[in-house]
C-alpha cells in the first residue's frame, strides 16, 4: 500500500451520537492502517456547510468520504469496514 489517504466523516454539528459513533470508528480503523504504514488524514465536516453541500449535494448523516468519494451515508460503518474500504483505494 502506498499513497496518502484523505478520510472525512460528514455529520451534524454538534455532532449527534450516531455521527460520534462513526467519527470514533473512523479513528480506530485510522489507527490500524497507520500501523500498517498508510499515511492517513481525517477530517470532520459539518453536513450542512455550503462547502459539504457544493461538493457531495445532500446526504444522509453520518457519511464517509474517502478521497472525495462518499463510499457511506445513512449509518454507521464498522472500524473493520473502514478498513477495507481504505485498503481497496491504497
Amino acid at each position: 500500500m502506498s499513497g496518502k489517504i484523505d478520510i472525512e466523516v460528514i455529520g451534524v454539528d454538534p455532532p449527534c451520537k450516531r455521527c460520534a459513533t462513526t467519527q470514533k470508528n473512523t479513528e480506530q480503523a485510522i489507527s490500524l492502517l497507520k500501523a500498517e504504514g498508510l499515511e492517513v488524514t481525517l477530517k470532520k465536516l459539518n453536513i450542512a456547510s455550503k462547502d459539504v453541500v457544493s461538493r457531495y449535494g445532500f446526504i444522509p448523516s453520518p457519511a464517509v468520504a474517502i478521497n472525495g468519494q462518499v463510499r457511506v451515508a445513512g449509518r454507521i460503518p464498522s472500524p473493520s469496514e473502514i478498513a477495507k474500504m481504505i485498503r481497496e483505494i491504497a
